[in-house]
């Protein structure tokens, strides 16, 4: 129901999506048996998986990072449902984040 939901929100914004994306497994170059499927891939850009769980855990954002390296994607999205704001239940995660700009704010960075 919630992905339902969340594929009429996109479709009202005009934003492209695919829906429950299989994704091959490979292991050093080579595709292996099985696929994983993500719930929404939006704009080819953005990995979202939804969740009705009592807690997000380590285990999810698991779940998503490895979503995120093999679709080469930056950032996902991961929403829980099960949460009386929605907002308490989203959680941002980027793939090869770069924290170089914050390091170089902070002093910690090389000059230049």
């Amino acid at each position: 129901m919630y992905e339902e939901c969340m594929v009429v929100e996109l479709q009202l914004r005009g934003l492209p999506y695919e829906r429950q994306k299989s994704v091959p497994v490979v292991y050093k170059g080579h595709v292996v048996a099985g696929n994983f499927r993500i719930d929404l891939l939006a704009g080819k850009l953005v990995v979202v998986e939804l969740k009705t769980v009592d807690a997000l855990l380590p285990v999810h954002e698991a779940q998503l990072l490895t979503y995120l390296r093999l679709t080469d994607c930056r950032v996902g999205l991961l929403f829980n449902f099960n949460v009386p704001v929605l907002k308490d239940g989203i959680r941002r995660m980027v793939n090869n984040f770069d924290d170089s700009a914050s390091l170089r704010l902070r002093g910690e960075g090389s000059e230049g």
